[in-house]
């Protein structure tokens, strides 16, 4: 068995069937090696959509997911995903080939220390400098990469190893896994702060969004009569997704942040954000994030439970609820529910703007059968956020990097290929992987782009009016003249255009029969993103 064989059977027996990879001379004999394991590469336009797609399929299956690159510039092209796939907490494997461990300090064809350069991204990154040493690097990556809290870890594997024979016939035994055990007595401290409270709140991180966290967040919701949410946004209490939920967190008597991170989303745990009076509990699966808390809060933090998050909620579904939430409760979910004032209707002729074009979105994906949403972009992905959900949502994330969209589309299609699955983009985040969209065709996967076209980069543009006055906008209008429609035509997808919510619906509607990759060109008023309180929306900011 060569060293390349050996690494793709032990992905298959982990259950990976689908690589996300753009081909180069180093990962050859792993492309080679998938042909006889069944693993079916998806072939990308860049690099970074490789990762993307790769952080999309865990968001999606919870499962791993695995991109491969070849070396030198391939790897550093994937680098800025691999920060997103941290940020959103998702197990990515990242394979990249590498040069020769025997060509090591001789100049070698593409010679770089990448694991030097991923650390900072990564959970884990190494490289193997033996054949004896693939096995257990593999099973110690994917290991990391699956603990709590989940995020990428990287595997650089020199062509020498790959090529090389490694003596084995068949698989080694898989490495066990283990599973750190709470603190004696600190879920029944938990269980006993809960019941004592009588406004709680549970603030859960990204992982907690996913599907495989939903069942235990469900079934503490019901058996405590609390609500557990989800925070995956850069704009932390400021997500437009969350309403208002910013103006009642200063009264809940107790703050439970479930792998959430205490950092900038929640002001750093000051009293604007969090109020004065909340007692705050942190379960963390890091050290450090458990020592922040203490040093952020002091005596407002109550109890610090290192361990898995979600399998602390797990447990505590069985402890005692308090009486008398049924107010709060309601309190709260009026919040997360509130959007502002209506707005009214548009008169014939006037501009689309981003709400009513996101409500005309809304409006197809609730008849539409299993529907997936991908919200990507600056303004308009806030947006898009606000007035647009679905069972699975997959948004930009914690990093607050644009462009993925599009790849996180394709591959949450090609995870569930009778879904819907629609992405909302700025015209600005279009630009970045719109030749995906002959990825999609290529893998038949008929995902529905919608590309809010507002003729400029909207939010740095509204940071220079608001900061400089409109005398002095520069470096943020896009081409009147781009025709994204017709991209995604000549690409063997389809293409329409859309300027009002009639033609938008038209147009949506069309797409979904077309039954191949389509783009929805859509003309619309640039306003600056939602920001939800008890008065109205007002302008946000980065």
């Amino acid at each position: 068995m060569l060293g390349s064989q050996l690494i793709i059977r032990m992905l298959h027996r982990l259950g990976v069937r689908t690589i996300f990879s753009l081909s180069g001379n180093q990962i050859m004999p792993l492309y080679d090696a998938c042909i006889d394991s069944g693993i079916r590469i998806v072939h990308v336009r860049h690099e970074a959509a490789a990762v993307y797609m790769a952080d999309a399929w865990a968001q999606m299956t919870g499962e791993l997911g695995v991109a491969m690159l070849t070396a030198g510039p391939g790897l550093t092209n994937g680098l800025a995903p691999l920060y997103s796939a941290l940020q959103a907490e998702s197990p990515v494997l990242l394979i990249s080939g590498d040069s020769s461990v025997a060509e090591d300090g001789k100049g070698a064809f593409q010679e770089l220390d990448q694991v030097a350069i991923t650390r900072a991204m990564t959970k884990l990154s190494l490289r193997p400098m033996s054949v004896g040493e693939l096995h257990p690097a593999l099973d110690r990556a994917v290991g990391q990469a699956l603990a709590p809290r989940r995020g990428p870890v990287h595997l650089a594997l020199p062509f020498d190893l790959l090529t090389a024979e490694t003596g084995l016939q068949e698989l080694p035994p898989a490495a066990p896994q283990p599973i750190a055990p709470f603190a004696t007595g600190a879920l029944d401290r938990l269980a006993a702060l809960l019941h004592a409270a009588q406004r709680p709140l549970v603030l859960a991180g990204p992982s907690g969004a996913r599907w495989h966290a939903r069942a235990a967040c469900r079934q503490l919701e019901e058996s405590q009569d609390l609500r557990v949410i989800p925070m995956e946004s850069p704009r932390g209490l400021k997500d437009p997704s969350l309403g208002a939920l910013a103006a009642v967190i200063p009264d809940a008597d107790l703050i439970v942040l479930a792998g959430k991170c205490l950092d900038f989303t929640l002001g750093f745990g000051g009293a604007a954000a969090l109020g004065g009076q909340a007692r705050v509990v942190v379960i963390d699966p890091d050290a450090a994030m458990l020592e922040r808390a203490q040093r952020l809060l002091g005596e407002r933090l109550a109890l610090a439970v290192q361990g898995d998050a979600i399998a602390a909620l797990s447990a505590l579904r069985a402890a005692q609820p308090s009486a008398a939430r049924a107010a709060w409760r309601a309190r709260v979910d009026e919040a997360l529910r509130y959007r502002g004032k209506p707005v009214p209707a548009a008169s014939a002729g006037a501009a689309l703007g981003p709400r009513a074009l996101c409500e005309t979105v809304q409006a197809f994906l609730a008849s539409a059968p299993d529907p997936v949403v991908v919200c990507d972009g600056g303004e308009f992905g806030q947006w898009a956020q606000a007035y647009c959900s679905a069972p699975v949502r997959i948004i930009n994330g914690m990093s607050g990097a644009i462009g993925a969209g599009l790849c996180y589309a394709i591959a949450a299609k090609i995870a569930r290929p009778g879904a819907t699955v629609l992405v909302l983009m700025g015209d600005g985040t279009a630009g970045f992987h719109l030749m995906e969209l002959d990825t999609a065709v290529r893998e038949q996967a008929p995902v529905i782009a919608v590309i809010g076209n507002d003729l400029r980069w909207n939010a740095e543009h509204l940071i220079q009016l608001r900061s400089y006055g409109p005398q002095r906008l520069i470096g943020c209008e896009l081409s009147p003249t781009a025709r994204y429609d017709e991209v995604a035509s000549a690409l063997g997808g389809a293409g329409f255009v859309a300027d009002d919510a009639q033609s938008l619906g038209a147009a949506l509607a069309r797409a979904a029969d077309s039954g191949v990759p389509a783009c929805i060109n859509v003309s619309m008023v640039g306003e600056a993103a939602p920001v939800f309180n008890a008065s109205g929306p007002s302008a946000g900011g980065h």
